[in-house]
């Protein structure tokens, strides 16, 4: 295993195991995928970070590499978790589309969620800060727009993988952008 995984392992380890709501960050600490999870937050996020029985990696929304944080907020009973997901995820969609593809939420002008209960980095801040270099952000990125395209040309054609889509070709114009700077 090298220091890289051993670093995500520990800090994965770390996170809550309480049921709840949590983002999944990018390099920046900006939400890309907002989920919940009955069966415990750490559970569900290690089986995201490892592509372990996880569709949004295998449907390709999200590419794992731009994982740096995870943030978690502790939510028990059914209703309360779903209501704390849609408005998270309607906060953060408003700033920065999200990769989740179907929309959880129609709110309008959505309140804030509360900060966080936990907030985990899951990977060392060298290698985050080497990942930030434009021209790789925006290879990385190139091959994940390119690898999502290609799974709903050749596998499924579906509005919520057309959605995330969309949110990587946002992604994609930004970071082209910065690498032009």
């Amino acid at each position: 295993m090298s220091g890289d995984q051993a670093f995500r392992k520990t800090a994965v380890a770390g996170l809550t195991d309480a049921t709840g709501v949590y983002a999944l960050c990018d390099l920046d600490g900006q939400p890309i995928y907002v989920g919940q999870s009955t069966d415990g937050i750490r559970s569900r996020v290690r089986r995201h970070l490892t592509s372990a029985r996880s569709d949004v990696i295998a449907n390709r929304q999200i590419d794992v590499w731009e994982v740096a944080f995870v943030r978690a907020w502790k939510v028990t009973g059914t209703d309360a978790i779903t209501a704390m997901e849609r408005r998270v995820f309607a906060h953060f969609d408003a700033i920065l589309p999200l990769m989740n593809g179907a929309g959880l939420s129609d709110m309008f002008d959505p309140p804030a969620p509360p900060d966080p209960d936990q907030t985990v980095q899951v990977i060392p801040e060298a290698e985050r800060l080497l990942r930030l270099a434009p021209d790789r952000r925006l290879t990385r990125q190139i091959a994940q727009y390119d690898r999502l395209v290609d799974y709903i040309l050749t596998v499924k054609n579906a509005p919520h993988l057309r959605k995330s889509l969309d949110a990587h070709f946002s992604r994609l114009v930004r970071y082209h952008q910065m690498f032009l700077t």
